[in-house]
């Protein structure tokens, strides 16, 4: 079971927490450029508008990168996946419970 953690913890590592950081990151500077557009073009309705149409994207943005970030900790610490966004070295799930588990009992029904 420790390779499927191994990987687990790779993905989370390597794939999961970079793309979400990239994301946010993409999302602030769409922010800032919309601001910056907006002060810059203050007399254009325009292009200001076009300025507050970018701030108003990248704060969606932001708000739902800070949401997938919320949701994955939740979901681990609902399961007890044993994973911890803060620490993503700490994956150590708790695989005790797999050996208590039983077939359905609609299948049990059916014999």
């Amino acid at each position: 079971m420790t390779s499927v953690a191994e990987i687990v913890q790779r993905l989370e590592t390597y794939i999961i927490n970079p793309a979400l950081l990239l994301i946010f990151t993409a999302g602030f500077f769409l922010f800032i450029w919309g601001l910056v557009m907006f002060l810059i073009n203050i007399e254009e309705k325009d292009k200001r508008n076009t300025g507050k149409d970018h701030m108003v994207w990248g704060l969606v943005g932001m708000f739902v990168m800070v949401g997938v970030y919320g949701i994955l900790a939740l979901i681990s610490n609902t399961f007890d996946l044993g994973v911890d966004p803060r620490n993503p070295q700490s994956f150590n799930p708790d695989m005790s419970r797999i050996e208590r588990i039983t077939k359905p009992l609609f299948e049990k029904s059916l014999r």
